[in-house]
């Protein structure tokens, strides 16, 4: 089974208002960004991406949720993001039974998204922006004595 009949036969285990939230916010998804990719990833989430993951999909008990992996950085212009905005990662929406879904505010969010995977493909390497590479061993800086606490031993 592929990733696409995966997630149809998850939005088809919710038959109530979870199923239609998922299938509508999959099409959304789909019409935003034609060439999204659909994937199954960590045994049963829904997942898109487009140079990297834009958001995944999951159905709760009282709601459903889309995540934005990296929701921190996008511009939530129409303030759709709801849940997990203390972080600098992820953001995400609760939608919950009777809630309505925001299909120009999640748009926008999808073609920002887009925008910042495509922006982090075109990055310089980590070396020439100063920064060091992942498991280099950087040198501590001596601290003066004042600092360090010791004595003079005159």
């Amino acid at each position: 089974m592929n990733a696409s009949e995966h997630i149809d036969k998850e939005i088809a285990n919710h038959p109530d208002w979870r199923g239609q939230r998922m299938a509508e916010i999959r099409r959304i998804i789909r019409e935003t960004v034609p060439d999204v990719t659909e994937e199954w990833k960590w045994m049963g989430t829904p997942t898109w991406s487009h140079n990297g993951i834009l958001c995944i999909c999951n159905a709760f008990k009282d709601m459903v949720k889309v995540t934005f992996i990296n929701g921190a950085k996008l511009g939530d212009v129409d303030g759709v993001f709801n849940a997990e905005l203390g972080g600098n990662k992820w953001r995400a929406i609760k939608i919950f039974q009777g809630d309505k879904v925001n299909a120009s505010g999640l748009r926008k969010l999808l073609l920002a998204a887009v925008a910042f995977n495509a922006a982090k493909g075109e990055e310089k390497p980590a070396q020439s922006q100063g920064k060091t590479p992942k498991g280099a061993r950087i040198a501590r800086k001596p601290r003066p004595a004042a600092v360090r606490g010791s004595k003079s031993k005159r």
